[in-house]
Order: structure tokens, then C-alpha cells, then sequence
């Protein structure tokens, strides 16, 4: 993706250190939106819809620095923060707020392009990890549901785990749906007619 591609929305209350990250940014080719207010932040970031986000925080405390990383929990972007000073506690809960970039007592002009670069790089990375992640345990838990139905097929019908899949993967051909729904729709089925049942996926 081309710099100018990207809209860069820069959150600072002080003017001036504002005016040194937006020129830094556009004479490298992104387009900039400046906000200077920390009020109603999460409905102008809404509104604005930025590809990334620069926030620059003269001198935090620990309330504003709590606000804003339950903000960068929930907004799904690159984000590059700019403080100057911190302690370890407020750089490893920035880390965990998902901020992509915690800079202390770096606002250079020369330096906010690289550092934002980066901010894009660590959060397509951890982006990747974390659609993985989640692959894996989608994965999971869809082999715990097909093995459940599996059982109850097997208990129910008198049949073998083969011939039981095999019918999971049949009856999933012809509705046109995947493995994994006719398998939760059988469990979920199973648990109505008779919930005192026990569960066919655990062994005892």
C-alpha cells in the first residue's frame, strides 16, 4: 500500500507538537486529520474512519493513559503513540491495549514516518497471528462438535465412527452447509429431546 493511500488521523491536545507530527507525515505523502480534542474521541474516530492513528500525549497521567488504552482495545488499527515519559507498567498496559508503537521522548519530525511504518508492520503481523490463532481454535472446537454428533450417531444408530462421519458429510453435501453446522444443529438437537444425557465427546 502507497503512503498516500493511507489517511493518517493524528490525535494531540498541544498545537504545536500536532504541527510537527502532521508535517512529518505529509511531506511523506499521507493524508493527515488533526484532532485535538480527547472528548468524544471514539465517535470521531467513527466518523473519520482512519487507516491509522497517531496519538501524541505530552504528559499523561494514569487516568488519561486508562482512557485511551480502552479506546486502542477496541479500534481495530495501527496505532502509534507518542509519550514523554512512562514507566514500565504504562508500556507493557500499552502493549496489551494493542498499541503497535510506544515511542518515549521521541517526537522528531524525521522519525515519525519510520515509526508509523512500523506501527503498520507490528499490526499486520499481529493481526495475521491473531486470525490464525483464532482459525486454530474455530478449527478446534469444530472437530469437539463433530466428534460429539459423531457419538451420538454411534449410540443412537448402532453405527461405526466411519459410517457416522460418513453421514455427517453426506447429510452436509446435500444441505449444501459445512460438517461443522449439521454436527452443532445434532448436538444442539440431542440436548433439547434429552438434556440429562450425558455428553457423548466426554469420556468417563
Amino acid at each position: 500500500m502507497q503512503p498516500g493511500a493511507l489517511n493518517v488521523l493524528v490525535i494531540d491536545e498541544n498545537r504545536i507538537r500536532a504541527a510537527i507530527i502532521e508535517e512529518g507525515l505529509r511531506d511523506a505523502g499521507y493524508a493527515v486529520t488533526v484532532v485535538e480534542e480527547m472528548q468524544g474521541l471514539a465517535r470521531r474516530i467513527a466518523e473519520l474512519n482512519p487507516d491509522v492513528i497517531v496519538i501524541d500525549l505530552e504528559n499523561p497521567n494514569r487516568d488519561m493513559l486508562e482512557s485511551i488504552f480502552q479506546l486502542t482495545r477496541a479500534i481495530q488499527r495501527p496505532i502509534a503513540m507518542f509519550v514523554d515519559k512512562s514507566d514500565e507498567a504504562s508500556i507493557e498496559a500499552a502493549v496489551e491495549a494493542g498499541v503497535s508503537a510506544y515511542i518515549v521522548d521521541g517526537l522528531k519530525q524525521e522519525r515519525v514516518r519510520p515509526i508509523l511504518k512500523m506501527a503498520i508492520s507490528r499490526f499486520n503481523a499481529f493481526s495475521r497471528l491473531s486470525r490464525e490463532l483464532e482459525e486454530t481454535r474455530s478449527e478446534l472446537e469444530n472437530r469437539k462438535v463433530i466428534d460429539r454428533a459423531k457419538g451420538l450417531l454411534m449410540r443412537s444408530r448402532g453405527l461405526s465412527e466411519e459410517a457416522a462421519y460418513a453421514l455427517l458429510r453426506r447429510t452436509a453435501m446435500n444441505q449444501n452447509r459445512k460438517i461443522a453446522e449439521i454436527a452443532q444443529s445434532l448436538v444442539t438437537a440431542a440436548s433439547l429431546l434429552d438434556p440429562g444425557a450425558p455428553d457423548p465427546g466426554v469420556k468417563t
